[in-house]
């Protein structure tokens, strides 16, 4: 879900490394941290690699020494060096590049961010605690290709690397033992992962009974609370907030991980401004999760339940455009009301307010794309 540019609220996503490269494979209490957290990059030594137990989630970033250690690297993987001849060799094999800098003083200042240019990232790390020499290196690098990342010890201070220049470093390479550091900024990382996405009032026109039809639960591998649920629509230009199942339901247990989406045709809102058709999920696709704020999170699927059932047709004008949801015609569905109530699907009339999520039209295999399109 994307809005206009300067509307936008989305947080940019910013690159964690943690240093793994001075921790022993036998501390277990870290590696079991760093493999259960939000953080998915980890720099390690080519002995690491080689010895090391790493979860799927987990990127791999190694540390080269000699050109003898790239034959223990996949091409086309992000190595590090603080020798930059070995990584214009590493280059000239198609290796993604990162070069670790250490700055004392002008001279090297000056240097750092002219051999910063040369790779894809490049790390800093300086003799002193102070930002400025952070601040002109940002200043140097604006506008290009290399990400920057400085070296951090502790989470305020990789906090504090993200807020240099209101812009801040692209990311950190975090260096400690310290667990509770570690989750800290995992926590941190978990939080920003929160997008704010606009939602709009909208008016119900029209409410019918569209006879039997194949409708879809959309079951996650997370929890949702009353206040959130998923963006579905018959259209690309926006969906209709339907709830999860965490209200009350008088012969059933709750079912916190699901929402009974709709109809098998319908779009589904995803990360990255996509739409997916409902019957497109599988296990492991990921969706937005939003709640009445408009903050979205991302989930993934675990489950995709499809059933023949009764289906209702609920029609209505958000932001002047005309948005269409089919759901399960039954009681127990709710739809999100304007003021953030849940409303029973079947209560729905002409004239309700629900939430709903408006987007300009044209999609793609889900990719939002520019040409004209009419959907009705």
């Amino acid at each position: 879900m994307q809005k206009k540019k300067e509307e936008t609220k989305n947080l940019r996503q910013r690159e964690v490394w943690f240093d793994g490269r001075e921790i022993p494979l036998e501390r277990r209490d870290i590696w079991d941290v760093i493999n259960n957290s939000a953080i998915k990059k980890v720099v390690v030594g080519t002995a690491q690699r080689r010895k090391g137990r790493y979860p799927l989630k987990t990127k791999l970033i190694t540390e080269i020494k000699d050109l003898a250690d790239l034959a223990h690297v996949s091409g086309g993987e992000t190595v590090m060096s603080d020798k930059q001849e070995l990584l214009e060799a590493a280059k000239e094999q198609g290796y993604s590049t990162c070069v670790f800098l250490s700055v004392e003083g002008r001279e090297a200042l000056e240097r750092s961010w002219q051999d910063a240019l040369k790779y894809d990232y490049a790390v800093v790390d300086f003799d002193l605690p102070t930002n400025i020499p952070l601040e002109l290196i940002i200043a140097r690098l604006q506008k290009r290709e290399t990400v920057l990342l400085k070296r951090e010890k502790d989470f305020t201070g990789a906090e504090v690397a993200f807020g240099v220049l209101e812009h801040g470093s692209d990311g950190v390479l975090f260096n400690t033992l310290d667990i509770n550091e570690i989750i800290k900024l995992s926590n941190f990382l978990t939080t920003k992962s929160i997008q704010q996405v606009e939602m709009h009032n909208l008016t119900v026109t029209e409410v019918r009974h569209v006879g039997m039809g194949v409708r879809a639960c959309v079951d996650t591998t997370g929890l949702m609370s009353k206040d959130e649920g998923m963006v579905v629509g018959s259209t690309s230009e926006g969906g209709i907030f339907v709830c999860s199942e965490t209200h009350y339901l008088p012969y059933m247990n709750l079912r916190p991980f699901r929402v009974n989406a709709g109809a098998i045709h319908s779009y589904i809102w995803m990360p990255d401004d996509k739409a997916e058709y409902i019957s497109d999920l599988a296990v492991g696709s990921k969706i937005l999760c939003v709640n009445t704020k408009g903050e979205a999170r991302e989930l993934t699927v675990g489950r995709i339940k499809i059933e023949v059932r009764p289906l209702l047709l609920i029609k209505g004008e958000a932001a002047g455009k005309q948005l269409n949801v089919i759901v399960q015609d039954d009681w127990h569905i709710r739809v999100m009301g304007a003021g953030g109530q849940p409303v029973n699907a079947t209560a729905i009339r002409p004239g309700s307010k629900l939430l709903a999520y408006v987007c300009e039209p044209g999609r793609h295999v889900g990719i939002k794309v520019e040409e004209t399109i009419m959907e009705k």
